[in-house]
């Protein structure tokens, strides 16, 4: 049994916004603390063999100016490598490219690190349809895994992953950060009307659940 709401408690979440040479844009940033050294959570974060063992299959030259595939998912460039405090790298999906930078930030009083990603991406069709949870429900759950992975030493199997994304359980927990998402839309200037809908529109593709009527 995985504590949900212990999990989901663990995150915090803001939307923020950026203007880019390509125009407008929206950061979506999460901020999480492990019990680790800032040289374990990078090892971990950067090493194909590691990666798979809490996220997915990785691809490529994972270093400065390397391109990478993940298994299943996005693509990208590492434009910047700063071991071990941060490292920046495009998100290519689905034809489009936003850019993900990471940071590791020792939290001395707290005894580990600040694991701190922010994913920016254009202001389009898609943002407009699924809101910061399109990305977001997906990151926590990568911060899930890594969570268990860290603390028990073990590999994440990508069917039991997948079962459990189905289960009851899994189906809550995505639902609950899309509600906490949506808060976080609301509080980054986002309109309430415009934010809920995107949220249910975000629950329903990730849930399999049909967004109510209003």
């Amino acid at each position: 049994m995985i504590d949900v709401i212990e999990q989901l408690n663990s995150v915090t979440r803001t939307v923020g916004d950026r203007v880019l040479e390509a125009g407008e844009a929206r950061v979506v940033t999460l901020t999480r603390t492990y019990d680790a050294t800032v040289e374990e959570l990078w090892d971990a974060c950067t090493k194909p063999e590691r990666i798979a063992r809490w996220f997915l299959p990785i691809s490529g030259e994972l270093k400065e100016g390397g391109r990478f595939q993940i298994e299943g998912n996005a693509g990208g460039t590492i434009e910047r490598c700063d071991p071990p405090e941060s490292f920046v790298t495009t998100w290519e999906f689905a034809g489009a490219s936003s850019r993900v930078e990471v940071r590791f930030v020792p939290e001395p009083a707290a005894g580990g690190t600040r694991f701190e990603l922010e994913h920016t991406m254009a202001v389009d069709d898609h943002w407009n349809q699924f809101g910061p949870g399109a990305v977001g429900i997906g990151w926590e759950s990568g911060l899930l895994g890594l969570d268990l992975h860290l603390s028990s030493g073990g590999s994440f199997d990508p069917a039991e992953g997948a079962a459990w994304a189905a289960s009851e359980e899994g189906r809550r927990f995505m639902a609950l950060s899309s509600e906490r998402w949506c808060e976080a839309h609301i509080a980054g200037g986002e309109t309430e009307e415009q934010a809920r809908a995107a949220a249910a529109r975000t629950t329903a593709a990730y849930t399999g659940t049909p967004p109510q009527e209003s």
